[in-house]
């Protein structure tokens, strides 16, 4: 064949095939021979706009705008210019584009525009051929994972085994068809058996993973983007950070075991619903060749999570467990004087229970393959161990590693350590720097997705920066890549910070509380409204305290003012917030408000969670905030309201007070732990307010604060005395 195609000999071949059959052909030469004009262009340009937004024709060849063709079309480029260009060129550069738009303006059948009627028939399959070839394109470049090279296909995989001289990756796929088998995933029909009427051929691949313990991962996975979108629901369970805080911290409290375990090939043990088959490749062995029906829920297919968490959903029913009607991936049992909780993960399950050994034995009995059973250690990226004193701590020490090792593949070495996420009072919406090229957006996106990640695993200290520079993922500017490697040498230089599942009740008894009526008032004898359906209190009881903060036109862009909100359950932290605002306040009073409101609304979702949850909450809820006069307007029943565009804000806080959900107190500023949720501090001020929270072993935050409070000797309620008296004169 060299000699061959050296002397340029055609050897002809007379080919049977169907019409579709030739109709992708065509496509894929198409699609080949335009990727490779590109690759030959001097300066490896490739056609870069973003739509066609009008035309000019039909034209003759006199006219001035002629170009060579009956047609020209204004052409939208990604750099934001308008161009027109001739229809031929930009039909042969992207006719899906081109076809796409004639079909829309009624142009199919118009001379000069014809041609790209036949596109137009197929623009589904065009499109979806199109992008499995960039994407394929995108998977050929090397991938490394703990420095181990990932392959791409399962050819790949055996001639990197055989360049290192071992059998490590051809042993796990031997192993994933070996389970392939064990759970009877297909039917096989045979050879050249015609497959049942209305199923669809699809076809299947490998998926590469190196674990932590550098163990070789191979996973069968289906094509499900080759099937239609199903009718009903493809949601596999998820439990929230939250109520996987909330549960853990249930548990401390009421001395049960937190262990944790994975499902083993989880999908395979439920049916697929999907009328799909394949016809097996070499990976199948003396099946190559061979119809299979898929007749289990296989990776990949679009329903496979939704029936896995059906099957599992019935088992813990018939294990007596109810799902919680706050969050329905948290199972719970009522066990007379606690609860006991699963929460799902799709197949990751983190188990609070007196004897959380006898609930993986029955798994176990009901065919469940289980792994990494055991006291819980780490979980959804996080690390969970115990200081000292023997306190449960929820950390991210390992997924902030390798935030520094995907940061120092970005920015070239590693990040140079800071003592605070960002400078002082900075202002990144007035970057006026060049714009990150486009090859650095991406990386822009993914380290911004990498820190959420982080934030939800509890280092909220970096929230308010990630959120401000959030803003910025569809067009960052170098300043702000800049900024991100700042925050990630901060997370280098404190990598340590962790939640600490403190369970002892704080005790606010010696604040002053001043119990008003408010019968009278517009909002008349209000209570919070408890849930009918929730379960009976069990276990001992819990207190919520939330300090909350607003920092006036955090975006001088937009003129608005971020909310800043930490939750505690007893002394843990279980919940942050940090957002800009929607409306614009012109004053301090108005952005505090706003941020009152916003964090009352969190204490009743989070009291009513709690109480699905079986948890007996004490009494009411203690709220810290840093402005005076808020406090003031909340907490006094016959104040008044001046400025109306407040109203909102000022009724949702005081109904919330009227009704006993809450107390509200003042703190100062200087010791509200939720400004690291609204400002960009410096060290002096950052560090104390975050050290008790995430990076101190002994005496509890909310202690500390406590003690903060009544030391400054001016209590909270003796000022509102006085405001109250100058009221009712």
């Amino acid at each position: 064949m060299d000699n061959d195609a050296a002397n340029h000999q055609r050897i002809k071949f007379l080919v049977k095939m169907s019409y579709g059959q030739l109709n992708r052909i065509i496509v894929y030469n198409i699609i080949k021979q335009q990727r490779k004009a590109e690759l030959r262009a001097p300066d490896n340009s490739t056609w870069a706009f973003k739509a066609i937004n009008s035309h000019q024709g039909p034209l003759q060849s006199n006219d001035r705008r002629y170009k060579g063709s009956s047609y020209n079309v204004l052409v939208h480029w990604e750099d934001g210019s308008e161009t027109y260009e001739p229809l031929s060129v930009m039909a042969k550069a992207d006719p899906i584009t081109c076809a796409q738009y004639a079909q829309d303006h009624n142009l199919l059948d118009v001379p000069g525009w014809k041609s790209l009627k036949r596109i137009a028939s197929r623009t589904v399959k065009f499109a979806r051929m199109q992008q499995q070839y960039k994407l394929e394109r995108e998977r050929h470049g090397p991938c490394y994972k703990f420095g181990i090279l990932l392959p791409n296909r399962r050819k790949e995989a055996i001639k990197i085994d055989e360049s290192n001289h071992n059998t490590k990756w051809q042993d796990s796929l031997q192993l994933e068809m070996d389970q392939i088998d064990e759970y009877d995933t297909f039917k096989d029909t045979g050879r050249g058996t015609p497959p049942p009427r209305d199923y669809l051929f699809i076809r299947v691949h490998f998926v590469f993973d190196v674990k932590h313990d550098l163990r070789r991962k191979s996973r069968l996975v289906a094509g499900g983007h080759m099937t239609a979108p199903p009718k009903d629901s493809v949601y596999s369970g998820v439990v929230t950070l939250r109520s996987l805080r909330l549960c853990m911290l249930l548990a401390e409290l009421n001395g049960l075991k937190v262990e944790a375990a994975d499902v083993g090939n989880a999908y395979l043990e439920a049916y697929t619903k999907e009328k799909v088959y394949i016809v097996a490749g070499p990976e199948f062995g003396d099946r190559q060749g061979h119809v299979l029906i898929i007749i289990k829920a296989l990776y990949g297919l679009r329903t496979s999570g939704a029936r896995f968490h059906e099957k599992f959903a019935d088992t813990l029913m018939a294990m007596n467990f109810s799902p919680c009607l706050a969050d329905p991936d948290v199972w719970m049992k009522d066990c007379g004087t606690h609860y006991e909780y699963v929460c799902v993960y799709v197949d990751d399950l983190a188990v609070m229970m007196k004897d959380p050994q006898d609930f993986f034995d029955e798994l176990k009995r009901r065919k469940y393959k289980l792994k990494g059973v055991g006291e819980i250690t780490y979980h959804l990226g996080g690390d969970f161990f115990r200081d000292p004193d023997g306190t449960l701590a929820w950390g991210a020490k390992t997924y902030v590693k390798r935030i520094i090792e995907q940061s120092q593949s970005v920015f070239g070495s590693l990040p140079k350590e800071y003592t605070s996420p960002i400078d002082k009072d900075d202002h990144p919406e007035l970057d006026l720097s060049d714009e990150l090229p486009y090859e650095q957006i991406r990386d822009y996106q993914s380290l911004i997705g990498a820190f959420q990640w982080a934030i939800a695993l509890g280092r909220y200290d970096i929230q308010c920066c990630v959120m401000t520079l959030s803003r910025f993922r569809t067009a960052p500017r170098i300043g702000h890549l800049q900024r991100l490697e700042r925050i990630a040498g901060f997370l280098r230089k404190y990598p340590d910070g962790a939640i600490r599942f403190r369970t002892d009740i704080p005790d606010y008894s010696d604040l002053d509380h001043i119990e008003y009526d408010w019968e009278y008032s517009v909002y008349g004898d209000s209570q919070e409204e408890l849930p009918s359906n929730m379960p009976p209190p069990r276990g001992k009881p819990i207190r919520t305290t939330t300090f909350e903060d607003a920092n006036l036109l955090h975006d001088l862009t937009t003129g608005r003012s971020c909310t800043g909100i930490l939750h505690l359950v007893n002394q843990t932290p279980v919940e942050w917030f940090s957002k800009l605002q929607k409306t614009v306040e012109t004053a301090t009073y108005g952005s505090e408000f706003v941020a009152a409101r916003i964090a009352s609304e969190q204490i009743m979702d989070l009291r009513y969670t709690l109480r699905m949850l079986g948890a007996p909450i004490a009494g009411k809820s203690y709220m810290f905030g840093d402005n005076q006069s808020v406090i003031t307007s909340s907490t006094i029943p016959h104040s008044s309201l001046n400025k109306r565009h407040n109203a909102l804000a000022y009724h949702r806080v005081r109904e919330a007070i009227a009704s006993n959900v809450l107390w509200f107190f003042h703190i100062s500023g200087k010791e509200n732990p939720s400004d690291v949720l609204t400002k960009f501090l410096g060290h002096s001020v950052f560090w104390p307010l975050i050290k008790p929270f995430l990076f101190w072993r002994g005496q509890p935050a909310s202690d500390i604060i406590h003690n903060r409070l009544v030391q400054r000797g001016v209590s909270n309620c003796a000022i509102l005395k006085v405001l109250s008296q100058d009221l009712m004169r």
